[in-house]
C-alpha cells in the first residue's frame, strides 16, 4: 500500500481520529497532515495474511498481540500514526489504548514499487526512534526475499538479507521459520503485468 497526500485540512490528533472514523479508506497521519492509503496487489495481500497467520500462530497463548494493517502505530513521542502491514506488541502499556499501539517490538512492511523507498527510508527512520522496536521486517511481493533490520545489543541497526532456502529468525518474538512459509502458493508475475 502507498500513502498519498490527501487534500484534507491539517488536523489535531483528536480531529484526525474523529475524521477518519467517517472515511471509507485508512489514512496515515504525519505532521498534522493525512495521507490516504491506496490498495495493494493480490500478492501483497496474501503475503501479509500469511505473515500475520504465522505470527499469530506462534504467539497464541502468550501476552503479545499481533496487529494487521488496520492497527495504527503511534510514532513514539510524536502525534504521528502509521499503518504497517503487521505489528507485534508485548508491552502492557499498549493494552490501555484502543485505536493504536505505541510500543511494538516487531513491525512488518510488505514492499511495493510505490512504497519501497518510503518503507526503507523515512518510515524506518520514524520507527527506529522507538527503543522497544527490535525487528523491522521488509518483505518483497515480487520475489522470495526478506530484509530484516535488527537492533543489536549496542543499539545499532544491522540488516540481514534472507532469500529462498533461508531460515528467517525474529529474535524479538523468538520465532524461526523457513522463508517459503510466507510465500506459500504465491505466483510471481512478470513486471509488465
Amino acid at each position: 500500500m502507498v500513502a498519498v497526500k490527501d487534500n484534507s485540512p491539517r488536523f489535531t490528533p483528536a480531529e484526525y481520529f474523529a475524521w477518519e472514523e467517517q472515511q471509507l479508506c485508512r489514512h496515515e497521519y504525519i505532521g498534522g497532515e493525512v495521507y490516504a492509503m491506496s490498495g495493494g496487489t493480490r500478492n501483497h495481500s496474501r503475503i501479509s495474511v500469511q505473515f500475520i497467520f504465522l505470527l499469530e500462530g506462534h504467539l497464541q497463548g502468550n501476552s503479545c498481540e499481533t496487529g494487521n494493517s488496520d492497527l495504527r502505530v503511534n510514532i513514539l513521542e510524536t502525534t504521528d500514526y502509521t499503518y504497517p502491514d503487521a505489528s507485534v506488541t508485548c508491552d502492557e502499556r499498549d493494552k490501555t489504548t484502543t485505536q493504536y499501539i505505541t510500543y511494538p517490538c516487531l513491525i512488518v512492511e510488505v514492499l511495493s514499487d510505490s512504497t519501497e523507498a518510503y518503507d526503507r527510508g523515512n518510515k524506518f527512520f520514524m520507527y527506529r526512534r522507538n527503543p522497544n522496536l527490535q525487528d523491522y521486517v521488509l518483505v518483497s511481493s515480487k520475489e522470495i526475499a526478506i530484509d530484516l533490520y535488527r537492533k543489536n545489543d549496542a543499539g545499532e541497526w544491522i540488516i540481514i538479507n534472507y532469500r529462498a532456502g533461508d531460515i528467517v529468525e525474529l529474535k524479538s518474538i523468538n520465532l524461526s521459520f523457513p522463508i517459503e512459509q510466507v510465500y506459500r502458493e504465491i505466483v510471481f508475475f512478470p513486471e509488465s503485468e
